[in-house]
């Protein structure tokens, strides 16, 4: 499966953006896709996942600001931003676990996508 991620950009403080991941390739519902970021100096981190067993996970970092969404006519996992702030700003990657995974973390994932990044700057 590859994977394709887009939509990232600069935007204010306070405002969104809406990430979208295309799966090209033949993919399972068991298969979990994930959100992760990875800062400058910083180790790569989860954002959100949509786990294969159909259980969400955010980060605490944003919660109540995220969400994460499939899109079965597009075959694309979303993340809608909101609220967005300049902590983050980040490089932005979907990936694929294909169904071998148990949590939302980077070891977890075996296929990843180029990564798009995000700027939230005034």
């Amino acid at each position: 499966v590859q994977l394709q991620a887009s939509g990232g950009g600069l935007v204010l403080p306070g405002g969104s953006l809406r990430l979208s991941c295309r799966t090209i390739g033949e993919t399972r519902e068991y298969y979990s896709i994930g959100w992760f970021r990875q800062a400058p100096g910083k180790e790569r981190e989860a954002v959100a996942c949509a786990m294969g067993d159909h259980r969400t996970f955010y980060a605490d970092s944003v919660k109540g600001r995220f969400n994460i969404s499939l899109d079965a006519a597009t075959e694309s996992v979303n993340l809608q931003m909101n609220n967005l702030k300049p902590e983050d700003t980040a490089t932005y990657y979907c990936a694929t676990d294909y169904g071998v995974g148990h949590a939302c973390v980077a070891s977890d994932f075996i296929s990843w996508g180029q990564g798009t990044l995000v700027t939230v700057s005034s």
